[in-house]
């Protein structure tokens, strides 16, 4: 299966206290992803409850994440989370789906 492949830079943009150590190098990576996270944000918005941003962190935190653990399932650091997890991703695409138009 083609993956989407996407780059992400993070930006240090300001700290919690003044004085504080501002990161003035940003991170970029690049990863791969079986899904359109774009499409995954928008379909977030069905999720009520929630400000724009939250739903873009929790998109695209949340494939960040998932790729990760699919790809590392057998890892034991994985291993408690997934049925979790799994349920999680159900209700999340319930709501959503009840949410639709």
């Amino acid at each position: 299966m083609l993956a989407h492949r996407y780059r992400l830079t993070l930006e240090h943009l300001a700290t919690r206290r003044e004085g504080e150590t501002l990161h003035t190098e940003p991170v970029t990576f690049e990863f791969e992803n079986h899904d359109d996270i774009f499409e995954i944000i928008s379909r977030m918005r069905r999720q009520e409850g929630l400000s724009e941003g939250d739903q873009q962190e929790l998109a695209v935190g949340l494939k960040l994440f998932s790729e990760v653990m699919l790809r590392n399932r057998e890892h034991p650091l994985f291993q408690g989370l997934q049925p979790h997890f799994r349920d999680f991703m159900k209700t999340l695409k319930e709501r959503g789906k009840a949410a639709a138009p």
